[in-house]
């Protein structure tokens, strides 16, 4: 019997809270993604698939024009599912395909991964999968930084608490994250 993929939200994070600076400005993180990360590797040979969301996918790449170019420092390659209001655009890469309700987007991005995590990329999709009950998990990594403004890791309009369970993890050479389930209410 084959595993259920589950949703994971990764992303760095300013110590202020913040993974995107103003506009959306991602250069910020090059210089606190050199250096080796056991975990984010980890991680990254057990992904697979990407939830992305438009922004995300359509975003400043820190690393844009170099051979570190794309998801996870250039390292990643695979199926990406884009949650978009424009599906009928086209792109060059086979492995990426748009979808335009989350529901769908989650099914599809579940059967692609098959088995492994399905990787949640940008702030308003993962906040759109946890008000639907589909996230499962979410890695933050902190970088030591304050940015001061720009995208939340997290932000809902009139807020309200999602309890988290932190997840026992190896112990690791590499940035402090943090790694949680998304408690299910009962």
């Amino acid at each position: 019997m084959a595993t259920m993929s589950e949703l994971l939200y990764s992303a760095t994070m300013s110590l202020d809270g913040f993974i995107a600076g103003v506009d959306g400005d991602m250069s910020w993180l090059t210089e606190h993604l050199a250096g080796p990360n056991p975990e984010a590797d980890d991680l990254m040979s057990n992904i697979g698939c990407l939830l992305v969301g438009n922004r995300t996918f359509g975003g400043g790449d820190p690393n844009a024009g170099t051979e570190k170019e794309g998801a996870f420092g250039g390292e990643w390659s695979g199926p990406s599912i884009v949650l978009t209001h424009d599906v009928e655009r086209s792109h060059q890469d086979p492995d990426v395909r748009f979808v335009n309700d989350l529901k769908s987007a989650v099914a599809a991005a579940k059967a692609a991964a098959d088995g492994k995590y399905v990787n949640v990329l940008g702030a308003d999709v993962a906040r759109q999968c946890i008000e639907e009950g589909f996230l499962d998990e979410v890695l933050v990594f902190i970088a030591p930084v304050l940015l001061g403004d720009g995208v939340r890791l997290f932000a809902r309009e009139g807020g309200s608490e999602i309890r988290l369970e932190p997840l026992d993890r190896p112990s690791v050479d590499g940035p402090p994250s943090l790694r949680c389930r998304v408690a299910r209410s009962t």
